[in-house]
């Protein structure tokens, strides 16, 4: 999970009704505009028109604005893409019509103290590709549409209408493929609220494109954020459950199994396992680097084992929430967002973090 800030003097990045925390938030609109109307509509993996959900602020905190894309991960190729047509993570018109608003889009102030009374916006993912593809194929005899940047526009331009050109304090944030989200356009955002018009522009960040050979390098955020002009916050684990179980370790992997108890439970670990894991810790620790001591940059890496910590309530701002230095996750965010204090904390290595909520996803325990 990510965010970055933009727009008017707070905007900066961080990945209904809604009048008790927990309580979801009705009426997820669908978005039907000029972008429709074209010949390159903007459109989710099957066709139906892309959605978000909005509950409005009030009082100090209506010019207020956070925008927290979803998360689902990707498809990376036709038959996936395919597939994840069918499903609530490639078409709206499968999607839940409420939904829970908790953690950073939480309207308690005991729950979520900085943004609680802030105009609250969930983009809903349904293209695959971190809302930054532009493209189409045939798949027999329908279309899928690889459509995430047009989505973007679309829902942006939207909530321009509604509010969002007024905006003095802006933070878009993300969880998971939707934290990437917050890299790809929290620039694009900035330029927008700031009344800079940029027209036409190429969907991952264009100075990053112009610094390397190999542009595919320019979707991973290590690469991505020395490109970066907006203040930005990195939420994530240092042992994300995500990668750990589908790109660290997949199934593919490990037919025979022998790392299924390490991933039901970090405990039943072998040293050798451990030590593998934590030489992942230190690439990212390594990757992260180059930003540590930036005045505008905000880091909380702790050493959990969980993923999208920023949507959960628990792990977001609660009395017995994962903390560093002391200071929860919404605690440290509020501080880099309204630059109260220093707000850069790395946890050290498993598993000396007893503050941890280690969160194992039941459909990934024994693959």
């Amino acid at each position: 999970g990510c965010g970055c800030s933009g727009g008017g003097p707070g905007e900066k990045a961080a990945g209904g009704h809604d009048s008790r925390p927990g309580r979801r938030v009705h009426g997820g609109r669908q978005v039907r505009d000029a972008f429709n109307q074209s010949s390159f509509p903007s459109l989710c993996l099957d066709g139906s028109p892309p959605a978000y959900h909005l509950h409005r602020g009030s009082g100090a905190g209506a010019r207020g604005w956070l925008l927290q894309f979803e998360g689902g991960g990707w498809c990376n190729d036709a038959p996936s893409c395919a597939a994840r047509a069918g499903t609530r993570r490639g078409s709206t018109r499968l999607m839940s019509k409420l939904e829970v608003f908790s953690g950073v889009l939480s309207n308690d102030p005991a729950r979520n103290p900085d943004f609680y009374n802030w105009n609250r916006v969930k983009l809903r993912y349904c293209d695959g590709g971190s809302f930054a593809g532009d493209s189409e194929f045939r798949n027999g005899s329908s279309v899928i549409y690889m459509r995430g940047q047009r989505i973007w526009d679309a829902i942006i331009a939207d909530l321009l209408t509604k509010g969002l050109a007024k905006a003095e304090k802006v933070l878009l944030s993300g969880c998971s493929a939707g934290g990437l989200a917050t890299f790809f356009h929290c620039d694009n955002l900035g330029e927008l609220l700031g009344g800079v018009a940029t027209g036409a522009e190429k969907n991952l960040n264009k100075d990053c494109l112009n610094s390397t050979l190999d542009p595919y390098l320019c979707f991973f955020p290590q690469y991505a954020l020395q490109n970066i002009k907006t203040p930005y916050f990195i939420l994530n684990s240092a042992y994300d459950v995500y990668q750990f179980h589908h790109i660290f370790v997949p199934p593919s992997s490990d037919p025979r199994g022998h790392w299924s108890r390490c991933k039901a439970d970090p405990s039943a670990c072998s040293t050798l396992q451990i030590a593998t894991l934590q030489g992942l810790r230190s690439a990212m620790l390594t990757a992260l680097k180059l930003f540590e001591g930036e005045p505008e940059v905000g880091m909380f890496i702790n050493s959990c084992f969980a993923h999208c910590q920023s949507e959960l309530q628990d792990t977001w701002f609660a009395p017995n929430s994962p903390t560093l230095d002391n200071e929860t996750i919404a605690e440290l965010v509020g501080d880099w967002y309204f630059e109260r204090g220093a707000a850069q904390e790395i946890d050290c290595a498993y598993p000396c973090d007893s503050t941890c909520h280690n969160i194992i996803p039941s459909n990934q325990v024994g693959n």
